[in-house]
């Protein structure tokens, strides 16, 4: 009877720790169109991401992410999920979900710090404090 409920209680339980999982950051193997990219409008703003691939492979790569035309710089935690630079205290499931998360920190009338002049938009510059929105 024990082994019955042992394994009728891990029947139930199999669903719920496979979707509590993060999901993968890119596309699935053999399935290139899969998650690679959003465009939409959120709260009045305009969210786009791009999964931009690693030479030779779909799995590595990185997103580049925009809010307004402006670019949102992402971070994937060890963990698998993803945090912004707007909103680096909680962490999201997904680089739709963080980006939609900083609109939601975004007051009215704020937005995303152009990149630095010269960087071509590399490289991490933090100046000035207010989250990196300017008003």
């Amino acid at each position: 009877m024990r082994g019955l409920a042992a394994g009728a209680l891990a029947a139930v339980m199999v669903p719920f720790a496979t979707a509590s999982r993060p999901r993968r950051p890119g596309p699935a193997p053999g399935n290139a169109v899969l998650d690679t990219h959003f465009d939409q409008t959120y709260s009045g703003r305009r969210i786009r991401g791009v999964w931009i691939p690693e030479r030779g492979t779909a799995e590595a790569g990185r997103w580049q992410v925009s809010v307004d035309g402006r670019p949102l710089h992402l971070m994937r935690r060890a963990d698998g999920t993803w945090l912004s630079m707007v909103d680096h205290y909680c962490s999201y499931r997904s680089p739709l979900e963080a980006a939609r998360a900083a609109v939601d920190q975004l007051g009215p009338g704020q937005r995303l710090r152009e990149p630095a002049r010269g960087t071509g938009g590399a490289g991490h510059v933090h100046k000035g404090s207010r989250r990196g929105v300017r008003t």
